[in-house]
């Protein structure tokens, strides 16, 4: 099987380890939302996944691996629904990238098509719903220093410093000259100022996962809850009602979202989940729109940078285009809010 993981050192590292012995049999590429490899093998009776960067790394893909393998290792034993971590190497030579093992998610991502009981009832779909905003209603729960990831992120300042950070994101893309995107983006400039003028005042630091939208959780086949949630990639230490504002801002609305199920009957709507988000927290939800805002505005920026990449040929053009009309689409939402 072509794969860019070196079978053989994977499994004298696991043998190092006691993770059982043997040759690794029913090695599989898995499908994910990210450029991220994701292997799944069984050894001795026992499955593993295997994740580790792309085989281009990026600037921070080792750092990425490390962050993700520290939260995982951190949530063991918390009601936060996430795939649990074997071990972890944060040693680079070994596989030419760190890398951690996780157990299988015995689920399904809800995006690439719904099975039965779910397909067909409206009922179970809003249950679904639901249970999405009771999985970041408990990470937002969790005690970060009391389970040792003081240090993730820098809490400090946490939300003074997004539009900022964002806009130098969305201002380096004019480093590629044949990007002309900016010219599309509806007022960017005064949804950036919309969000510095409506600031909330402080927050409750707390683990944010950072991408919390549809596609990047996996549900149970025997019940309308969550098996996980995946892809820890932006997880931080900040302001836990990001998470929700990012629910917010890719759930779909008036027939359009980043994110959609099919069929989408029953699913809850977008007031449904803050006031079942509002059941599970102590925190202040008076500003969730300003975060819905925000979630907007950042994603938006992210999604930009493919296209931009798209002009200078670093990445595909029809992504790009789509990328870009989803920015455009995220603008328009945080207009529609804000206005």
């Amino acid at each position: 099987m072509e794969t860019p993981v070196d079978l053989a050192v994977l499994a004298s590292w696991m043998d190092a380890r006691g993770l059982g012995a043997g040759p690794l049999k029913d090695v599989q590429r898995l499908a994910g939302g990210t450029q991220n490899i994701l292997l799944k093998f069984s050894r001795a009776g026992r499955f593993y996944v295997l994740r580790r960067p792309p085989p281009v790394l990026r600037a921070n893909s080792n750092e990425t691996m490390r962050r993700e393998a520290r939260v995982l290792a951190a949530l063991k034993g918390t009601p936060v629904p996430h795939p649990g971590l074997i071990a972890a190497c944060e040693d680079e030579s070994v596989l030419g990238a760190a890398f951690y093992l996780m157990e299988p998610i015995d689920g399904y991502n809800a995006t690439t098509g719904l099975p039965e009981p779910f397909a067909s009832s409206p009922k179970l779909r809003h249950q679904m719903g639901l249970s999405l905003v009771d999985g970041i209603a408990a990470l937002g729960a969790q005690d970060y220093v009391a389970l040792g990831l003081t240090g993730l992120g820098k809490p400090d300042n946490y939300l003074e410093r997004q539009v900022s950070r964002w806009k130098a994101q969305l201002d380096s893309y004019a480093e590629l000259p044949e990007w002309d995107g900016l010219k599309d983006l509806p007022d960017v400039d005064g949804v950036g100022r919309w969000l510095e003028e409506h600031r909330p005042r402080s927050f409750q630091p707390g683990i944010i996962h950072g991408d919390y939208h549809l596609a990047n959780v996996m549900y149970r086949f025997d019940a309308p809850r969550l098996a996980a949630i995946v892809d820890w990639e932006l997880t931080t230490i900040g302001d836990p009602l990001l998470d929700l504002g990012w629910l917010l801002a890719t759930w779909p609305e008036e027939g359009s979202g980043t994110v959609s199920v099919t069929p989408w009957e029953g699913f809850p709507s977008a007031d449904e989940l803050v006031a079942h988000y509002a059941t599970q927290t102590t925190r202040d939800l008076s500003h969730i729109h300003w975060y819905g805002v925000l979630a907007c505005y950042k994603l938006g920026i992210i999604l930009e940078g493919t296209y931009a990449r798209a002009f200078a040929g670093k990445a595909p053009k029809a992504t790009g285009d789509q990328l870009h009309a989803s920015t455009i689409g995220l603008l328009q939402r945080a207009n529609r809010w804000i206005s």
